[in-house]
């Protein structure tokens, strides 16, 4: 079969389906190495392929003879992979260490067997894998640094607006409408929804009397109302895009050809310098390893120093929409007129109204007020005030894989 060596961000799966390939019984061994040879970019095919005939050799040695699968598997004493000389004190006994590297504690229950870990700033320059785990089984952060996201700002596009003409017109039988307290009042009122053609209604006579006098000596005309729409919200530029998520930290994890068996039961056989000493090469610690955040490692056992690393983050940083409020600051002028006649031929007054106040002017006593028009001279639509676009969101690191190492080693 086609091999190629491990890498793994999601890291490093089961070997079952790879032993199952291989033409091996899985049993209870099939975590003791933790290999996926399907990955393109690597090119490790003679590592990849020499450990899983050794694994089968041993395997099938355990086995005993005729096992199945085990018909053409080589013995166990078959030469070591490439550039992995002999460790000191291999007498090749059935006492004896027969690790190619340094015999640590077995892993727990539920945790992957011994790898090497590195982590450090990214800035710094990260070792690239040994030669005893020159395959690179993991890569992580952990720390991230969020920049403060910024909103672009929202602005409002002005109101729709009419300008409503009043109906409410009158006379008073005083010069300056109801400045006096007793002053009487007659309606001269347009019809109902009046759009400011020429109206006849509520027409008065020349001469109609009131208790002060003639009716008609001044001219009432209410203010036009301004009647705003809403306003559009939109932004004053395009929003940026939240900052890129950097990390403090950044890890690797790099695994091994060492294969064997360790004289303790209770030991695994884990990666170590050529040289055979105890510690794993410089700047790596020996680690176990749990998918997922393990909020403690294994009480009873001696990996006790906790990694936590993250293969990425889940980025929900983004900006509240724009909201526009009620408009406000609208006015609008008409220009209303009223005649004595009723075909709005006769002008008896005509003045530009705003909406800002009422008018009131003074007319010949007693004359007629036969119709009325009017029409927009003026409309101010208002503003409204913007709202939203405001930061919403977070950073928040996900697919964590927990590290447990070997405190001393630090």
């Amino acid at each position: 079969m086609g091999r190629r060596a491990l890498r793994s961000k999601a890291l490093l799966g089961s070997l079952a389906s790879v032993l199952a390939a291989a033409g091996v019984a899985a049993g209870g061994c099939t975590e003791r190495f933790i290999l996926v040879c399907d990955d393109p970019r690597t090119s490790e095919e003679e590592l990849c392929s020499t450990l899983l005939d050794r694994y089968r050799a041993e395997r099938c040695e355990e086995a005993g003879p005729g096992a199945e699968g085990c018909e053409d598997a080589g013995a166990p004493g078959e030469p070591d992979p490439p550039d992995q000389p002999d460790a000191p004190g291999d007498e090749g006994s059935g006492d004896a260490s027969s690790c190619r590297g340094q015999c640590v504690p077995g892993r727990p229950l539920g945790w992957f067997e011994p790898l090497l870990l590195w982590f450090g700033s990214p800035g710094e320059a990260a070792p690239e894998c040994p030669p005893q785990a020159p395959v690179l089984g993991y890569e992580g952060h952990r720390d991230p640094l969020v920049e403060p996201h910024r909103c672009a700002a929202c602005a409002c596009d002005p109101p729709d607006a009419t300008c409503e003409l009043p109906e409410a017109w009158g006379v008073y039988d005083t010069r300056a409408c109801d400045a006096a307290p007793a002053a009487e009042r007659t309606s001269f009122a347009a019809p109902a929804g009046w759009d400011g053609a020429c109206a006849a209604d509520s027409a008065i006579a020349a001469g109609e009397a009131c208790a002060g006098g003639p009716c008609a000596q001044s001219l009432e005309i209410p203010a036009p109302r301004v009647v705003a729409g809403t306003c559009s919200p939109r932004r004053a530029e395009a929003p940026p895009a939240p900052p890129a998520v950097a990390w403090a930290t950044y890890a690797r994890a790099c695994v091994g050809t060492a294969i064997g068996r360790c004289a303790d039961p209770g030991a695994a056989c884990a990666p170590a310098p050529l040289e055979g000493n105890t510690a794993p090469p410089g700047g790596f610690l020996t680690c176990i390893i749990h998918h997922g955040e393990v909020e403690e490692c294994p009480s009873f056992s001696p990996y006790s120093e906790r990694h936590v690393f993250y293969e990425d983050a889940e980025d929900t940083r983004a900006c509240t929409d724009c909201t526009c409020g009620d408009a406000t600051g609208g006015e609008c002028s008409i220009l209303a007129s009223a005649y004595s006649d009723g075909r709005c031929s006769q002008v008896v007054v005509s003045a530009r109204v705003s909406s800002e106040a009422t008018f009131c002017g003074a007319i010949p006593r007693g004359t007629a007020l036969g119709s009325k028009s009017a029409s927009v001279v003026e409309i101010a639509p208002g503003t409204c005030a913007p709202g939203g676009g405001e930061p919403t969101g977070s950073v928040a690191p996900r697919t964590a894989m927990t590290f447990c190492c070997l405190e001393e080693q630090r």
